[in-house]
């Protein structure tokens, strides 16, 4: 889970951070899950060995619901990243395209100024015969100094001429050669208007997609919390905070064997630089406020047994990894949101929403900080003693 805010980040480090989330999640249809029923629970409620078969059927319907919306989510960032990147590059193009015209213009109004001068000064020079007059005089001059003064104005003349050729000429062939270049951009930058066009209507659907897809999980998934605790005779918010904590800890077990594995294959190979871009996409729907994330998290420190002191370290914490923006992206590993989780699909464990909503980025993230080192000060210790800094 690390930015990269202004650095570069090792292969290696990269590796281990994709460790640190683990697997994405697998969707599976939403109208393929079948949801147990409240007669279901209570039925199961009188018997032990039926109360955890109910359990486990609740959670698989709890994971399955989910990972639906997971996916469609992961699509609208990847989508939206998509077309910011397209926009950028029509951005580009048009800049280039319009200054080259600008430039094209120019040299052609040039060239135009030298053609009329050229065409000027050859209609003053034929006109009244002034060449012919000019040759008469000096075939015809007697005194030396006369001829000389002769001669010399001549020279001056075809010097003068000359050069009014040359420049008439090569401001035409600038001209042109910028002209064929403007047009060149231009098409340039059509294409990649159609291409960002394109992308962002994909974006738009998957957004849409996504928001559908959220809105019937979070239903779901409320009663299947509230299912859950009845049978674990508990609220709906302990018993989701204790599942959210039960699937961060199975990530962060494969988050171990990938460590690993990935130390080992560091070990065997050189490393090489990557750069690590930041990136702020898919602001549609998403409410970026840092100040609102922070105060959520401060209200919920006590649900993980820490007291006020550790609110410090967390804000340093996720200021260095995102700034609190829940919209903050990795370009370069693809780390999302305030915990900057790797890929952006483990925050589905704490909740379908999890690409536009703060409040579910930070219980991820805390349940993550939880499991992986107790406390946020631990955290941020382990943070800072990193470099590249990462936790």
């Amino acid at each position: 889970m690390r930015r990269g805010r202004t650095r570069s980040l090792l292969v290696a480090s990269t590796v281990v951070l994709a460790a640190l989330v683990g697997p994405a999640v697998t969707a599976a249809p939403a109208d393929a899950v079948e949801y147990p029923s409240w007669q279901d629970v209570q039925n199961a409620k009188g018997d032990e060995d039926a109360k955890r078969a109910e359990v486990a059927t609740v959670r698989d319907a709890l994971q399955a619901v989910q990972a639906d919306a997971a996916a469609k989510s992961q699509v609208a960032l990847d989508t939206a990243a998509s077309a910011q990147r397209a926009e950028a590059d029509l951005d580009a193009a048009t800049r280039t395209a319009t200054g080259l015209q600008a430039q094209a213009d120019r040299a052609t109004a040039t060239a135009e100024r030298a053609q009329t001068r050229a065409g000027q000064l050859a209609a003053n020079l034929y006109r009244d015969g002034s060449t012919d007059q000019m040759t008469t005089r000096i075939a015809t001059a007697q005194d030396p100094r006369q001829l000389l003064y002769q001669l010399g104005a001549l020279d001056q003349l075809s010097t003068t001429w000359s050069s009014v050729l040359e420049e008439a000429s090569v401001t035409a062939g600038t001209a042109s050669s910028l002209r064929d270049q403007a047009r060149r951009a231009e098409d340039e930058r059509s294409s990649l208007a159609t291409a960002a066009e394109t992308k962002a209507a994909a974006a738009k659907t998957a957004q849409e997609q996504a928001d559908a897809a959220v809105a019937s999980t979070q239903a779901h998934s409320d009663e299947l919390y509230a299912q859950l605790a009845s049978l674990e005779d508990t609220t709906a918010a302990v018993q989701q905070q204790y599942e959210v904590g039960q699937a961060v800890a199975a990530q962060a077990a494969a988050q171990a064997a990938a460590a690993q594995a990935a130390a080992r294959r560091a070990a065997q190979a050189p490393s090489a630089s990557a750069g690590a871009s930041d990136d702020y996409p898919s602001t549609a729907g998403v409410t970026v406020d840092p100040a609102d994330a922070q105060a959520y998290a401060r209200s919920v420190l006590g649900n993980y047994g820490w007291g006020a002191d550790q609110f410090g370290c967390l804000v340093s914490l996720w200021t260095q990894e995102s700034g609190w923006r829940a919209n903050a992206l990795n370009t370069s590993s693809g780390a999302y949101g305030i915990p900057q989780a790797l890929p952006a699909s483990k925050l589905a464990a704490a909740g379908a929403d999890w690409r536009t909503n703060a409040h579910t980025q930070v219980n991820w993230g805390l349940a993550y900080v939880k499991g992986r080192y107790g406390s946020p000060c631990a955290a941020w210790a382990h943070e800072m003693a990193q470099n590249p800094h990462w936790y």
